[in-house]
């Protein structure tokens, strides 16, 4: 699926990008890949440019996305209302010898349009409980990890319609090759770069302290979202608890906080198709009173929704808000990708679920209750809602009720 489509250069570089940037692999370290079984050709880069950044070993944790439909379609209820302790073992044994994790994601719209989707939360829902100590060291950046995509024709097909699978297949490679700033001659460096412009910003947000954010846009929205006391913004690269930095997503253009729970109050309307339990939800919109998710409608998908909010208390509320530029390389592409980690570096966006304890000073080595004291909200999941557009406005509040534009247009202004 990739000969022909992209040169074994860009492969390699754009591999190798995952490895020295994306997790920053050091000597000796255990590397955890996974991958569909569909993208082997490109996971075995990753493994050799793993091996040779100095890995002590590359496990290949495979999947199989029909196998995995099947087990939806007929496994017996109490199978899938369990996740095997095995399972949680292994993540807990390669989290104790610090392992880093890369995830390779292609997008199938239709893998698992068959299913239940109540089926399918209900066993996404038990697994996440069993892992919930291994996302906790996820979303603490206490372990590096790094997401990254692959094109297929299912989804390359779906972005671009009115092409041939071919055609539509080489686009998309240049697209995501793009947008991951990997198509020059020496993406680390340029990534380098990038990393750089987030610095001065988040500065300013950091310094500025705003007690809330006004986001306005012609679409409906009119949302404030107030923001806990001493919290961080962090985006572009970011540093584990050991002081290394990585990337945990390839391409991003965010800059991202952790909203006090109970003070979000309002209407935000998405601007993009959320994926999620395998379907579509579009033309949805979420209204909160006191932080919590109040109201909410989807014109295609509102039982996928309503599963979402309902995983469980923590997904009544928000746990990341996120300013991205509408002129980004990404959102200047002006493509749907109908795929959350591309969609949402397209523009601003909501996390419904769990705050990482990294967007609060000194929140790593805070417990449960002072992190929760604080206004962090914790939940098994963290699924992201695009809601910026092209005139989105944004306004920071600060204490006593001094206003400042942030983003006009859809871009900052700082």
């Amino acid at each position: 699926m990739i000969k022909g489509f992209v040169s074994e250069e860009q492969l390699k570089k754009y591999a190798e990008l995952a490895v020295r940037a994306g997790v920053n692999v050091q000597k000796n370290q255990l590397v955890i890949i996974h991958s569909d079984i569909e993208n082997v050709t490109f996971a075995r880069l990753i493994q050799t440019a793993a091996y040779d950044a100095g890995a002590s070993n590359v496990v290949m944790d495979w999947t199989d996305e029909q196998s995995t439909k099947e087990f939806y379609l007929h496994a017996a209820d109490d199978a899938i209302d369990h996740f095997p302790d095995w399972q949680a073992a292994r993540f807990k044994e390669w989290d104790d010898a610090g392992a880093a994790y890369i995830h390779i994601i292609s997008e199938n719209l239709d893998a698992f349009k068959d299913v239940s989707t109540e089926r399918m939360s209900r066993f996404q829902k038990v697994s996440r409980a069993k892992l919930k100590a291994h996302d906790a060291k996820i979303r603490s950046h206490e372990v590096r990890w790094c997401l990254l995509a692959v094109p297929s024709f299912t989804w390359a097909t779906k972005v671009f319609p009115h092409l041939s699978k071919e055609e539509a297949l080489q686009s998309l490679w240049q697209l995501i090759l793009q947008g991951a700033r990997a198509d020059g001659k020496n993406p680390i460096k340029d990534w380098e770069n990038h990393d750089r412009t987030f610095e001065s910003r988040k500065k300013f947000l950091n310094d500025s302290q705003f007690e809330a954010l006004h986001f306005t846009n012609s679409r409906g929205t009119d949302l404030f979202v107030g923001m806990p006391k001493n919290h961080l913004y962090i985006g572009g690269g970011v540093i584990d608890k050991k002081g290394i930095p990585f990337f945990p997503n390839i391409p991003t253009e965010e800059i991202f906080s952790a909203p006090h729970k109970n003070k979000v109050n309002g209407k935000l309307v998405a601007t993009k198709p959320l994926i999620y339990g395998g379907g579509v939800i579009e033309d949805f919109h979420l209204t909160f009173k006191d932080g919590r998710i109040s109201d909410y409608y989807a014109a295609t998908g509102q039982e996928a929704l309503q599963r979402l909010i309902e995983t469980d208390e923590g997904s009544h509320y928000l746990g990341e808000i996120a300013l991205v530029s509408n002129h980004s390389p990404l959102s200047q592409a002006n493509t749907l990708f109908y795929n959350t980690l591309f969609d949402e570096n397209t523009a601003c966006h909501i996390g419904i679920g769990n705050a990482s304890p990294s967007n609060l000073q000194n929140g790593s080595n805070l417990s449960e209750e002072e992190l929760k004291a604080a206004g962090l909200n914790t939940s098994l999941l963290l699924v992201n809602v695009t809601f910026g557009s092209e005139d989105m406005k944004v306004v920071g509040i600060k204490e006593g009720g001094t206003e400042v534009l942030l983003m006009k247009d859809g871009d900052f202004q700082f």
